[in-house]
């Protein structure tokens, strides 16, 4: 089985959740929870296990518990069709 590791910088308390897009090597991703308790960090990975189409405990959060920069593990997929799903839903987003 494959894994694949991204990095993240996260927006906690956004008005609305989402994938924003690129932000350098990083993906740019906004929660509406906030940053308290680990509730962003849940609704961070259950917005990605939502938006990779994967279970949600086939996403873990391997670094960054406590800052604005994550590092995520996937399994069960492949780093290009990660991208290619993210991609996608950032631009469904409108990079708002």
């Amino acid at each position: 089985m494959s894994t694949t590791r991204l990095r993240l910088r996260v927006t906690p308390g956004a008005r609305r959740s989402g994938i924003v897009g690129r932000h350098g090597e990083a993906w740019k991703v906004r929660v509406a929870a906030p940053p308290e308790d680990g509730r962003a960090n849940a609704a961070v990975l259950r917005l990605l296990a939502e938006t990779l189409e994967l279970p949600r405990e086939s996403v873990t959060l391997v670094s960054g518990h406590g800052t604005r920069d994550k590092v995520v593990e996937l399994s069960g997929l492949e780093p290009a069709r990660a991208a290619e799903r993210l991609a996608s839903s950032a631009e469904g987003h409108g990079g708002r």
